[in-house]
């Protein structure tokens, strides 16, 4: 699988973590998050994970802040992306399940890094069930 990361300096520790884990499960990771703790822009980081999304350059985006908010917000402006913002394992499965996400934002400072890996772990391990939910995933995009 083929999955785009980025962060801010909230969130540096957390990526090297999950890219870890990634990688050692064989998947291929792009990394366009920040790589230290200083100071810097978010959308700098996000805009790239949800254009290789748009472009259909990866099958999911991971982005990581502090609260989460800024950068699924930010993911959030581009057409195909749907970035749902996770706290807990079961509401990144319904994420998936019931409206297809394909970015899961993360909000470092309110997860843990163990946390935010499980939660990872089943966002990318769960299918969008279709269905019923397919007609309101349709309906996301406004423009």
């Amino acid at each position: 699988m083929k999955i785009a990361i980025g962060n801010d300096h909230a969130g540096t520790s957390y990526k090297n973590t999950i890219v870890s884990y990634l990688q050692s499960e064989g998947h291929e990771v792009t990394n366009y998050g920040t790589d230290t703790n200083d100071s810097v822009d978010y959308p700098d980081f996000v805009h790239p994970v949800a254009t290789a999304i748009e472009e259909g350059n990866v099958n999911f985006g991971i982005i990581i802040c502090g609260s989460g908010n800024g950068v699924a917000m930010s993911a959030n402006k581009h057409q195909k992306v749907r970035a749902a913002l996770c706290w807990i394992k079961e509401i990144a499965v319904l994420a998936r399940e019931h409206n297809d996400a394909n970015v899961i934002s993360i909000p470092a400072r309110y997860t843990s890094e163990n946390q935010a890996l499980d939660m990872v772990k089943a966002f990318l391990a769960t299918d969008f069930e279709g269905g019923r939910h397919q007609r309101r995933v349709d309906k996301i995009s406004f423009c």
